[in-house]
């Protein structure tokens, strides 16, 4: 899964890649050389006391040193750069997929897991790149060149070769093969952290009101502990890594050195072989450790590429439609014909079987006990899901046919939990309509009831609004959301109890104000108090997914007894006459 992520994503990158392989073969063969040209000063003019031979010698030696460096710092120059374009692309590819997701899929993953693909595991695949191009690719070369040259100093000292390269081998692999799901569960086990803080930061209010923070400080320590007790258990495995290395190294370099003693003494080796040959051993050695420390990020990244192809490989449940209607008539009819939406792998759908038509210059209105599937249905229309069942026609053409743009200029969705961008009133007003005037903004939020309080705000439309919305009360925030869809100017209007943060006079100034607003347009409103939805031309009742009931007020009253008992538990009878 790794090898199939990095080849994807690699392959815009050829010619700095061969670039960089080019460098780092270069610096490779020019470490290689160094050990040699030192044995021969020492055998050569060290030994002999030709000061000459060590000056001429000497000078080559550090003008291949300085070859070598030049070379190094141009690889990684060349390696940081493509691994750091490489994790650009991925992520952004990551990105657009979670884009692309309806509803469904980012329930699916959830948001936090989602983060974390999208930020730490994209982050474990670039580091694991930017180590493959500066170490590497000059590991294979300096192992197999190093055993080459050592086998031209002295044939029968490079037995010690025999036992130490299998050893390490084996000592590497054993560790490796145990970290694998190790690095699985500490991503999983980072993900649950960071959902259990999202879940802290966002509640923060909730968790004050009922005095839980000792209960919410326990639930944090307890993830917190599970991730700590995953990471001390790869830690442990990482920290015998290097000793057990280490161990190899020194005992081989002991063994060679005994060896070359008696070779020397025997006179079948001059002593400036032995020291080239105790250099190649520890380059040998060197391109093993940093294969090791590859080895040690490797199963990690392969962890973070399943997941980032876990998100990759999933299809959004809403396609862009292969050829999209491009033009509609404008005129804002809505119809829903036999919809219906299930959940997959759930026994029981969500909503079967629902016809409704709005129309322009009239308002409908949709009622039902909490679960009915209220918030369901009106999602349906700007596609935030597609209906598992039936048709949803906007103008007479079915929405998943019609072009995304499109259908975002037709329809205009103000969520049953508003969401303000950090900005200003000004920039998150305009997200709909990045072309609205200061006039048009302005006329939006007095439309809204909001106009007061942002005239009110230090810097008016300049005023800074924080993530979310958070710096401002909950009805100033569903205000805003409504002033934001205004902005727009769709021919269809979807109010997801839009108004429940409201007090009676605002909802009713605002009600008031947006019948004179949307007089041309159609309008759907889904609402949890009668008040609001009492005087819609049409009222549509919902009742574990299906339409048990439709009309006006009056009609419900007298022949639906599910609108009535609704009714009836929030005003008197005398009140809803």
């Amino acid at each position: 899964m790794l090898i199939r992520l990095l080849r994807t994503y690699l392959s815009p990158y050829k010619k700095p890649i061969a670039f960089l392989v080019l460098l780092q073969l270069v610096q490779t063969c020019a470490t290689l050389y160094l050990p040699q040209l030192n044995a021969d000063i020492i055998d050569e003019g060290v030994v002999a006391g030709d000061t000459g031979y060590i000056l001429s010698h000497g000078a080559v030696m550090v003008g291949i040193s300085l070859a070598q460096v030049v070379c190094n710092v141009g690889a990684v120059y060349f390696g940081a750069r493509t691994a750091s374009a490489v994790g650009r692309d991925v992520r952004a590819a990551v990105f657009d997929r979670v884009q692309s997701f309806s509803a469904r899929e980012v329930g699916q993953f959830g948001a936090p897991s989602l983060i974390t693909r999208t930020t730490n595991d994209v982050q474990q695949v670039q580091m694991l790149a930017l180590m493959t191009f500066t170490l590497v690719v000059s590991a294979p070369i300096m192992c197999v060149g190093g055993i080459v040259m050592a086998l031209g100093l002295d044939v029968p000292l490079s037995g010690v070769l025999l036992a130490v390269v299998p050893v390490l081998g084996i000592s590497v692999s054993l560790i490796v093969r145990r970290l694998r799901p190790l690095f699985r569960s500490m991503q999983d086990r980072l993900d649950t952290v960071n959902r259990v803080l999202r879940e802290q930061i966002t509640g923060n209010r909730v968790i004050r009101a009922f005095v839980r923070d000792t209960y919410e400080k326990e639930r944090f320590g307890t993830a917190n502990d599970e991730l700590v007790d995953v990471s001390l258990g790869t830690g442990r495995l990482l920290a015998l890594m290097f000793p057990i290395v280490m161990t190899v190294v020194n005992l081989s370099s002991i063994a060679v050195v005994w060896f070359g003693a008696h070779r020397i003494d025997s006179g079948g080796m001059e002593i400036g072989a032995l020291t080239a040959f105790l250099a190649y051993l520890m380059q040998i050695v060197m391109s093993v450790m940093m294969a090791t420390f590859m080895f040690m990020m490797m199963p990690r990244a392969e962890v973070c590429a399943e997941r980032i192809q876990e998100v990759l490989r999933t299809d959004s449940s809403v396609v862009p439609p292969a050829e999209p209607v491009r033009e509609l008539r404008r005129r804002g009819t809505l119809e829903i014909r036999g919809g219906g939406f299930r959940y997959p792998g759930a026994e029981e759908p969500v909503l079967r079987g629902i016809d409704l038509v709005a129309r322009p210059g009239e308002t409908t209105a949709v009622i039902g006990s909490t679960g009915s599937g209220k918030s369901t249905l009106l999602g349906l229309v700007p596609r935030l899901f597609d209906a598992t069942e039936g048709e949803v026609l906007v103008d007479g053409v079915d929405v998943r046919t019609l072009d995304p743009a499109l259908l975002a200029r037709t329809v205009g969705l103000v969520p049953q939990k508003p969401y303000l961008f950090a900005g200003t009133v000004a920039t998150n007003l305009r997200y709909g309509n990045p072309d609205a005037t200061d006039e048009e903004l302005w006329h939006a939020l007095e439309v809204a009831q909001a106009r007061e309080f942002v005239a009110g705000l230090e810097q008016g439309l300049d005023s800074p609004i924080a993530q979310g919305g958070t710096n401002v009360s909950g009805g100033q925030r569903q205000r805003l959301a409504i002033a934001r869809t205004l902005v727009q100017r769709p021919e269809i209007y979807l109010f997801d109890d839009s108004f429940s943060a409201l007090d009676y006079a605002t909802d009713a100034a605002l009600r008031s104000a947006l019948t004179a607003e949307t007089a041309e347009a159609t309008v759907v409103i889904v609402a949890q108090r009668v008040s609001t939805i009492r005087d819609a031309d049409r009222i549509i009742v919902l009742d574990e997914g299906r339409v048990v009931g439709t009309g006006r007020h009056h009609e419900l009253m007298d022949g639906n007894e599910t609108y009535r008992e609704i009714v009836l538990s929030q005003l008197t009878e005398a009140e809803a006459a």
